[in-house]
């Protein structure tokens, strides 16, 4: 009998046992509470995630409004310093060709005012880049040689010949030939892409095409002289002794040369700005090897004649130092720089700009007349050179938004998948 009331006892323990809410055996804490926590727990990882989801954003949107501000102010730099490269070339322009009209020798010249080029960048050098100094290697000194050969020695050499043997207005022209060259050059050997089938790329061909039909107007038709200018400022006539060396058709050559050897140097300065991307020190270094090749080259080409090394207190010695300073050390960083953010073709399609500032110049200082076909081609070539950065920057934004997508794809996913939580229905 006691057997068998313990048994329903037990019995109607268990039964009790099982009919009670589960509580914690561990800290004695009631249901009620265990769920409030649970809820408290799931909020703040919610918040949590949510909090970590704004960050991203944050990081984002600062990032974008830097690279938008960046951008913009590219976008102005750019340009402007392409400018003020045209401003140099024509001031060196007119100074060259006084200078060699009283006797310089070309390779003096160059030689010359490559070295001033080198001393004033070289404190930019050693202070911008001087942790590169060390990088500076025998594959580097190669590439910056082959650089100042290229657009030192055969592209101003060359120039300087061509421009002793005719007038600075028929030189200026072959400047203009260059963006052509370039774009063709750089399109056979697959660095610019034509891309005819977009905007962008129907733009760019138009512009060159428009480019190229303002610098045959120039060259070719002239039609009615005109006299802006009462008189000129400068009276200048070739010095007695010197030799005459006006030949149209040599001098021809000389340009088409100088032409080629620019085209190849644009494309060059690309494969220098990628294995040693220091304009400052790059360009002193091009400059100490373009006086060094122009030494040798003005020494063989002079006989020796230490005569035609001296530099008085003149017009040469203007000419040396104005055409070192301007438009070899501030010229070379504003065309590696430009070269290194938009490429080869950038800065050759502002070489058009020249021939505006040369018909001015001319006429003002040199009292040239100014006729209708060159205020015609000059026009067209404004029009084609606004024609083609219009196409090549809806091209770099393009460029810029498909690298950007390609190098953020999980932030994009991750930040998506965060702002989807919870609401499958998005």
């Amino acid at each position: 009998m006691v057997r068998y009331w313990n048994n329903i006892l037990v019995d109607h323990i268990i039964d009790l046992s099982l009919r009670m809410p589960a509580t914690s055996t561990s800290t004695g804490v009631g249901p009620h509470r265990c769920a409030r926590r649970r809820r408290r727990r799931g909020l703040s990882e919610t918040t949590r995630s949510s909090i970590m989801v704004e960050d991203e954003q944050k990081k984002t949107t600062t990032a974008a409004a830097t690279m938008m501000a960046s951008w913009s102010m590219e976008a102005v730099m750019l340009p402007a310093s392409m400018v003020l490269v045209q401003t140099f070339t024509m001031g060196a322009l007119l100074l060259s060709k006084l200078a060699l009209n009283i006797g310089i020798e070309p390779f003096v010249l160059l030689a010359y005012r490559n070295l001033i080029g080198a001393i004033i960048v070289a404190p930019f050098a050693f202070y911008f880049d001087r942790s590169m100094v060390s990088k500076v290697r025998v594959k580097v000194l190669g590439w910056l040689s082959m650089s100042a050969l290229f657009g030192i020695v055969l592209a101003m050499g060359l120039h300087y010949y061509g421009l002793r043997a005719t007038t600075a207005a028929y030189s200026v022209n072959f400047l203009n030939l260059i963006p052509v060259v370039t774009f063709l050059i750089a399109a056979l050997l697959r660095l610019e892409k034509l891309a005819a089938r977009t905007w962008a790329g129907r733009m760019k061909m138009l512009g060159t095409a428009i480019c190229v039909a303002g610098t045959m107007v120039t060259s070719l038709y002239r039609g009615r002289l005109l006299h802006p200018w009462p008189t000129h400022l400068l009276r200048h006539h070739a010095a007695a002794g010197v030799p005459a060396h006006r030949n149209m058709a040599l001098g021809t050559a000389y340009l088409c040369g100088s032409c080629l050897a620019y085209a190849l140097w644009f494309i060059v300065q690309a494969r220098v700005a990628r294995e040693f991307p220091c304009k400052y020190l790059s360009t002193m270094l091009a400059c100490v090897s373009g006086t060094a090749q122009a030494l040798l080259i003005g020494a063989a080409a002079s006989r020796g004649r230490a005569a035609a090394w001296r530099l008085g207190w003149d017009l040469q010695l203007v000419a040396v130092v104005y055409s070192g300073v301007f438009n070899t050390g501030a010229t070379f960083c504003l065309i590696s720089w430009a070269i290194s953010r938009r490429g080869p073709i950038y800065p050759s399609m502002f070489n058009s700009l020249s021939l505006v500032a040369t018909t001015v110049l001319d006429s003002l200082l040199l009292g040239t007349d100014v006729s209708v076909g060159s205020l015609l081609g000059a026009l067209l070539i404004v029009v084609g050179l606004y024609a083609f950065l219009w196409g090549k920057g809806r091209e770099i934004r393009r460029q810029n938004k498909q690298q950007q997508q390609q190098q953020q794809p999980g932030e994009v996913v991750s930040a998506s998948a965060a702002n989807n939580n919870g609401d499958e229905r998005v």
